[in-house]
């Protein structure tokens, strides 16, 4: 079965092909990043617009890039939620439309699941069920049981900004242009690591919920006392908020490993590709834990077709109509 995924929940606009026996054909990303960076995050409207520019074309040079006929498809997943409700539209209402024009099945896609389930695309590493999962980007930050495809218990999640919110954030306060994760990090690499002392949020009580809002206030209060910034304060402040924020992850998944005995740990989202979250991970996480690669920790059209693959498979399938959701918890979500 050759799936084609299309993803337009937020800022990037992305296509994939995914076969059931050759796995990964092809993918192409379109990042908005140069149209929303003037205005320090996404502009939903601005999105909407560009996913409308690209959808066709992308999916187009896929084709010809990977010599494929739209004849050949024999299904296409489109992201339907969450998301903003514009962005969502215009992948899934092109999506579903071409499903029906090619006489092929469609499949909806849950944003987080097709995430949580990227790192199974790499049948050398697949991670063996059950498993946790930390789902961590711009929108969210959770901790899943992973019994099965559909099957999931949620362990705990932000009670405000996700991380990569927070990243967000920070770089912004302090000067770093968007988007704020690889600004910070990079920023971080030079700065010194015993200046600042940030707090690690709700790690002195029991329970796996986050929350990133005090961790944000107390870098804008520290950015005050030292105004005007240095160059060496704009790293060391960098550093701070990064080890805050990746020992608070850290604490939190080691915490839910212990409390479910699973010792087989899932990072995904676009803060999964920040490499010493990665590497605190494996160093000092008593489980084994599998990531996607790289360019494929942020928005793809890859994981989306992956997850469509996963149910149009079982014989699961869209309605005609075209239902998109800006909210929609992955617990709603059942096994195909």
């Amino acid at each position: 079965m050759l799936v084609l995924g299309i993803e337009s929940s937020c800022d990037e606009t992305a296509v994939a092909l995914y076969d059931q026996r050759r796995g990964l054909v092809g993918h192409i990303l379109h990042s908005q990043v140069a149209v929303h960076a003037k205005y320090g995050g996404v502009v939903p409207e601005l999105a909407s617009r560009d996913h409308i520019r690209k959808v066709i074309p992308l999916i187009g040079e896929l084709l010809e890039d990977t010599d494929t006929k739209l004849s050949d498809l024999d299904g296409i997943a489109y992201t339907a939620g969450p998301g903003l409700l514009g962005a969502l539209m215009v992948g899934a209402g092109f999506g579903r439309t071409l499903a029906w024009a090619l006489g092929v099945p469609a499949l909806a896609v849950h944003h987080m699941e097709a995430h949580l389930l990227a790192p199974l695309m790499d049948p050398a590493r697949r991670p063996p069920l059950p498993f946790v999962a930390l789902l961590v980007s711009g929108g969210h930050t959770q901790l899943v049981q992973v019994d099965a495809v559909g099957a999931y218990t949620l362990l705990g999640e932000s009670l405000d900004d996700a991380a990569g919110e927070a990243f967000d954030k920070a770089a912004k306060m302090l000067g770093l242009g968007y988007p704020g994760g690889p600004a910070v990090a990079e920023a971080a690499q030079s700065g010194d690591p015993g200046r600042f002392s940030f707090p690690r949020p709700m790690t002195n009580r029991p329970g796996l919920d986050f929350s990133f809002s005090g961790l944000k206030t107390f870098t804008l209060n520290t950015i005050r006392q030292l105004e005007p910034l240095a160059e060496q304060d704009i790293c060391d402040v960098a550093r701070a908020f990064e080890d805050a924020v990746v020992d608070t992850l850290f604490i939190k998944c080691r915490r839910a490993v212990e409390q479910t005995g699973i010792p087989h740990l899932v990072m995904a989202g676009g803060v999964a590709a920040n490499q010493v979250l990665r590497a605190s991970l494996a160093e000092r996480l008593e489980a084994q834990t599998y990531y996607p690669p790289p360019a494929l920790c942020t928005d793809n059209g890859a994981m989306v077709a992956y997850a469509g693959l996963c149910r149009l498979q079982a014989g699961e399938s869209a309605p005609l109509s075209i239902d998109t959701r800006a909210r929609w918890p992955l617990t709603e979500l059942t096994p195909p």
